[in-house]
């Protein structure tokens, strides 16, 4: 079962390649199906782990990780559904994918210890997952929107420029897709801070709530990513700042995010890692 949602969320990309090339409504339509079943059987995979361990799966890194392709398969179909535009899936579905095997290849989801049971903890992190989704939307809109540009400032009218929408529209949905995360990674960061310390008050005795401050890796490379879309957001109203620009920094913004996902939250937190 845990391996269902990897298998459709490719099958899905392979789906999403064949309607980007040969532009094919049924393929596009093949794809979106499987997108849907993919998101669907992840969906009943995480119903099943919440009932087997007595809670939602979001500790840990591997848990993390999933609750985010979940999300990020939900918002991209809800996207598709809003804009009537596939081309986007053949990024998303193979990352989807490809980010889903580090859950699966780790395993049962971890237990979570007692001071994990408060709503902030839940709250905390869902935030931050449907933040990190909508940069991750954000990240790809953004590279499509160069790959496009610079097709047209080549005036080689052809293989992006007859599949993608148009320039205005990519820059639209990033736009809306950085203001949607900036807003869920407030949210996360203000009730991640607010419910330190009063897990602290909970539990003295554990180390990794002690390790939590301004000078982790993991809470450092966070704000960092806030400081660039809060930065994203701001300069977007300047002028020469849309377009190209916003999108470059969508794509850095999004390295950050996956560096704080993976790597920092595997090898160097010494307090996110319950």
């Amino acid at each position: 079962m845990t391996a269902l949602p990897i298998l459709f969320y490719l099958l899905a990309g392979v789906a999403y390649a064949v309607a980007f090339v040969r532009r094919s409504s049924v393929a596009g339509r093949r794809a979106t199906a499987l997108m849907a079943v993919g998101v669907l059987a992840h969906t009943f995979m995480i119903g099943m782990q919440t009932m087997a361990v007595g809670h939602l799966p979001l500790v840990g890194t591997s848990g993390a990780v999933s609750a985010f392709v979940w999300l990020l398969g939900i918002t991209y179909l809800y996207t598709e559904y809003a804009t009537e535009e596939r081309a986007m899936g053949v990024f998303i579905a193979p990352l989807c994918g490809a980010l889903q095997w580090l859950p699966f290849a780790s395993g049962a989801p971890a237990a979570r210890p007692r001071v994990l049971e408060s709503p902030l903890f839940t709250v905390h992190v869902g935030s931050l997952m449907v933040a990190y989704a909508a940069f991750a939307l954000a990240a790809v809109l953004g590279i499509t929107y160069v790959l496009l540009f610079k097709e047209i400032k080549a005036k080689h009218l052809g293989f992006f420029y007859d599949r993608l929408p148009s320039l205005h529209v990519l820059d639209a949905m990033n736009a809306r897709a950085v203001k949607i995360g900036w807003v869920f990674l407030t949210i996360g960061l203000v009730v991640g801070g607010y419910w330190v310390g009063t897990a602290r008050q909970v539990a003295p005795e554990d180390a990794r709530l002690q390790a939590m401050s301004f000078v982790d890796p993991k809470v450092v490379a966070t704000i960092l990513c806030w400081a660039i879309y809060s930065f994203h957001l701001y300069v977007r109203r300047a002028p020469g700042w849309s377009g190209r620009r916003s999108a470059w920094l969508s794509a850095a913004g999004f390295a950050v995010v996956l560096l704080n996902f993976l790597p920092v939250a595997y090898f160097f937190s010494r307090s996110h890692n319950f």
